[in-house]
């Protein structure tokens, strides 16, 4: 099974929709799974991992309605708010669907760079902890060490970084980047999505190389059974499109990687992290 480990779709009509905005003219319209098919298709993509585009309850029940009607959706990374009381009830309800297969807050977007750390939040973390439920960490650099943190203190939490934790490629971002994502894959338990990192650099005048040593320091230092493509469409269009992210990935990859290897990261790491 060949899966797409991140993407999106949304309906700007839908109320709970903030994003995409109008000024991101190249995304600013309606994505839903009969766009994606072609892609999909050229690419002998049979599933994809749909991930939350807003912070919001009404996300999980759009995406989920679209996963039931849409054979080529595998599973739904939802939102819930992991600092509410009401977590338990909500989480309890989304779970029993069998295509909600993951929870991603989106620490990126917060004021506190720390609310990873909140007592009331990692309290409900230990609810994911108790029943084996991923977690999506969608963060800059500059978050790595909370995420280390909290992983010292949940060292059997199922996560997995999203977009290599967004290095500022256009400037050259490199040390506390590469220390950081050392130090969050010496926890067994998690992976990386070799995902949106097209966005990170200069829209228009990006080449190809300007990725490679990312893409390397993350396989070197995640392995090839914890690491998972992910081609982030639509958002990607704002600087490449879906051939162009696939391209990027597979010149990246060791002259030595192996068949089985290559499956696991285009599929079977996702297919076991998500448990699809």
């Amino acid at each position: 099974m060949r899966i797409d480990a991140h993407q999106h779709y949304w309906n700007l009509d839908n109320k709970h929709t903030d994003w995409p905005t109008p000024d991101l003219t190249a995304i600013y319209r309606n994505f839903l799974p009969e766009d994606l098919e072609a892609h999909l298709k050229q690419h002998s993509i049979d599933k994809t991992i749909v991930v939350q585009a807003s912070p919001d309850l009404d996300e999980n029940e759009f995406l989920l309605d679209l996963a039931g009607h849409h054979d080529s959706i595998g599973g739904i990374v939802g939102w819930i708010d992991l600092s509410s009381e009401e977590f338990p009830e909500h989480f309890a309800r989304l779970k029993s669907n069998p295509k909600f297969v993951g929870i991603r807050p989106m620490l990126q977007s917060m004021d506190d760079d720390q609310w990873i750390l909140r007592h009331e939040v990692k309290k409900n973390i230990q609810i994911l902890i108790e029943h084996d439920f991923p977690l999506d960490i969608l963060i800059y650099p500059k978050h790595l060490p909370y995420i280390v943190e909290l992983l010292g203190d949940f060292p059997t939490l199922r996560a997995v970084i999203d977009h290599c934790a967004k290095p500022n490629i256009k400037d050259q971002q490199w040390d506390s980047w590469a220390d950081g994502m050392d130090k969050v894959s010496k926890f067994d338990s998690v992976m990386c999505k070799l995902s949106g990192l097209v966005t990170e650099t200069d829209h228009q005048s990006w080449k190809i190389n300007d990725f490679r040593p990312y893409i390397q320091h993350v396989i070197n230092c995640f392995g090839p059974s914890r690491i998972m493509f992910g081609s982030d469409w639509p958002v990607c269009l704002l600087a490449a499109t879906y051939d162009e992210v696939v391209e990027i990935v597979n010149e990246h990859l060791s002259d030595n990687i192996t068949m089985e290897e290559k499956k696991l990261l285009f599929g079977g790491n996702a297919k076991r992290f998500y448990k699809l």
